[in-house]
């Protein structure tokens, strides 16, 4: 039934930071819509920014900055991301460590985004 992920929403209590975080560390795009809406996008999915105190409906019963925890796949070898995060002086705060992905062994870091999300950054490993 289910084929993949189209967006998730996430809420911030700091939008700059927030989509300085999400476009100039992490590489995606930004993107007004609609009537006042905010996006961030890679790839063929997006992360619709809601403003804490301003979320658009419906939304999730309990809609809070720092409740997210997720993981990408990057497009390049863990260690340039490792590198452009040190450049940007974003501190990894586990790894690299080897994990489980949906596809299977990942390698990994893990970062905090300006509302204190966790954030997996991760290479497929062979």
């Amino acid at each position: 039934m289910i084929d993949h992920l189209d967006h998730i929403v996430l809420t911030t209590a700091h939008t700059e930071q927030c989509i300085d975080f999400y476009t100039r560390v992490l590489g995606m795009k930004f993107e007004r819509f609609g009537e006042g809406r905010m996006a961030l996008k890679f790839g063929g999915q997006k992360i619709n920014l809601h403003e804490k105190g301003k979320e658009f409906e419906p939304r999730a019963a309990l809609a809070a900055p720092g409740t997210l925890d997720i993981c990408f796949i990057a497009s390049l070898p863990l260690e340039e991301v490792i590198a452009r995060l040190a450049a940007c002086n974003v501190p990894i705060i586990e790894g690299p460590v080897m994990k489980t992905g949906a596809q299977g062994p990942i390698r990994s870091v893990y970062v905090r985004d300006p509302d204190g999300n966790l954030v997996e950054i991760s290479e497929r490993a062979v």
